[in-house]
């Protein structure tokens, strides 16, 4: 048994954190149906791997692990015959996920106050930028512009340089991705107490302000600041920062602890520097003292006299807060992420040897489990019509109207 089996949620997103977030819910059982444009209607369909070919498009949807676990279907939302399709397909469904600007899928008449007059057990989940209201609510936006305003950007870097990004990691990711599926989750769990369902409003910057809680309540109440690059945890010190190797990678140190800080002074053979480890004020800015700077210069030397993984070793034999810093093509030869099983490879018939990233969520009864690998744009289209009542003639008067294809 999977922990989400009997769920069944309908996809309308088209941008990568939504399908992340349906991802995480499919690993663990649930039943998705991505809804997606018909090429003719949208940019977002066929062509988006630039071909038609269908042997190819399953190739490519192979190592598309956002949209593994799940079946995908195409329709004409412009449409009324494609409309009425989606309002059966929303009347058996659980869950709906979408991630346009907000107002999009009230024009297209898929909205929450409509769907949920055909199924007042619907959680509609919608993912935008800025939330659904707000004076923000209409701008368009990425990760970079919701964590510029939500203060993450700022903390980022190091002092007097512009700020490093981050990837889209955190709004994306992090942030609508994982408070997606939290907000869905919370829902089918008071769903099972109420009988109802409802809205979940995930806006990407929000997101972002709950992942800053631990620095927020800081400032709240004591006016921290945090400045960029000259604080404890923002590589301002020698203890708590990256330095490099003999085989020119990289080496972080993690020793906000006075402990750890002493284990590395020890297995460094440099004890004289026990004095110069995490102080309290720290949290407040960078010292103006240059002996912090000399600190590091000194540790920088050292390190420069082995390897990488021999310093790991070294160090985590001592006790010492230190990870190689992985390069991509290392990260899924790291013996810990190995024995996690975070890294899966699956047997296709064309391709052999398929790889997705793991599952981080562990359950200890109903584990998730990648049980297909991801569609190609429209091929469930039949099968999931067939499932809810349509007949092959109605199909066929579907495609004709342009509702399906």
């Amino acid at each position: 048994m999977l922990a989400l089996e009997g769920i069944k949620i309908l996809e309308l997103v088209h941008l990568p954190p939504g399908e992340l977030c349906t991802m995480i819910l499919g690993d663990f059982g649930a039943e998705i149906i991505k809804v997606e444009a018909l090429p003719q209607s949208s940019s977002r369909g066929a062509g988006v791997y630039g071909t038609a070919d269908v042997e190819a498009l399953k190739a490519a949807a192979a190592f598309n692990a956002l949209n593994r676990n799940k079946k995908s279907i195409r329709l004409n939302l412009k449409s009324e015959e494609g409309r009425q399709v989606f309002y059966r397909l929303a009347k058996d469904a659980d869950v709906i996920v979408e991630g346009f600007r907000p107002g999009a899928v009230k024009r297209m008449g898929v909205d929450y106050e409509t769907v949920r007059e055909i199924n007042p057990r619907i959680i509609y989940c919608s993912l935008s930028g800025y939330g659904q209201d707000g004076p923000y609510n209409q701008y368009p936006g990425h990760d970079i512009n919701y964590i510029s305003i939500a203060g993450v950007l700022n903390l980022i870097g190091w002092p007097g340089e512009p700020p490093a990004i981050p990837l889209n990691f955190i709004a994306d990711f992090a942030g609508a991705s994982m408070h997606g599926a939290v907000g869905i989750l919370a829902s089918l769990f008071a769903r099972e107490r109420t009988g109802k369902g409802q809205y979940v409003d995930i806006s990407y910057t929000d997101s972002v302000i709950t992942l800053m809680t631990f620095f927020l309540q800081q400032h709240l109440a004591a006016g921290l600041k945090f400045p960029r690059g000259e604080w404890a945890l923002g590589g301002g010190y020698p203890y708590y920062r990256t330095y490099a190797t003999l085989d020119g990678k990289l080496i972080s140190l993690g020793c906000l602890e006075p402990w750890f800080w002493d284990n590395l002074c020890k297995a460094i053979g440099r004890e004289d520097l026990k004095k110069y480890g995490f102080r309290p004020e720290h949290f407040l800015s960078k010292s103006d003292d240059p002996i912090w700077k000399e600190v590091e210069c000194e540790l920088q030397k050292i390190f420069l006299t082995k390897t990488r993984d021999e310093w790991f070793d070294i160090l985590i034999k001592h006790d010492v807060p230190a990870g190689k810093v992985n390069a991509m093509d290392e990260v899924f030869t790291d013996p810990q992420l190995i024995h996690r099983k975070m890294l899966l490879e699956f047997d296709h018939p064309k391709l052999g040897k398929v790889r997705h990233p793991g599952i981080a969520i562990k359950l200890s009864e109903t584990p998730g489990k990648v049980r297909s690998l991801a569609p190609y744009t429209g091929e469930h289209t039949e099968e999931v019509l067939l499932a809810i009542g349509y007949t092959k003639s109605d199909i066929e008067q579907l495609r004709k109207a342009d509702a399906i294809s």
